[in-house]
């Protein structure tokens, strides 16, 4: 499957951006999709994961209740609603596509190219 991050861009404190990835190749049915971002000289970190079939959602703490992730099997793609916006939340974002749910990024196996979101104070 191949995957396709879009949506970013240059946002103030408190605004608003919402992520999609559109996948091609193969139906996501089978998939757990995560979303995953890393800052410069940072680590790639986990953000949130969706199940295909189910819409089971698992977030990090430090965005629950301001990012929503979510699916349109009609569309093959996965969103990624994010809210009140902070300066700390500037990274480049990565979408992945892989059999389990995980925090681990290389537990996904498929990748798209990131998208940058930077949020300015």
């Amino acid at each position: 499957v191949q995957l396709q991050a879009s949506g970013g861009g240059l946002v103030q404190a408190g605004g608003s951006l919402r992520l999609s990835c559109a996948a091609s190749g193969r139906t996501l049915n089978n998939y757990w999709v995560g979303w995953f971002r890393q800052a410069p000289g940072k680590e790639r970190e986990f953000v949130a994961a969706i199940s295909y079939i189910g819409g089971r959602t698992y977030y990090t703490d430090y965005v629950k209740g301001r990012f929503t992730i979510s699916r349109d099997n009609t569309k093959n793609t996965v969103y990624l609603q994010m809210n009140s916006l902070k300066p700390e939340d500037t990274a480049v974002y990565y979408c992945a596509a892989g059999p389990v749910m995980s925090r681990n990024p290389p537990s996904y196996n498929a990748w798209g190219l990131g998208t940058q979101v930077t949020v300015s104070s």
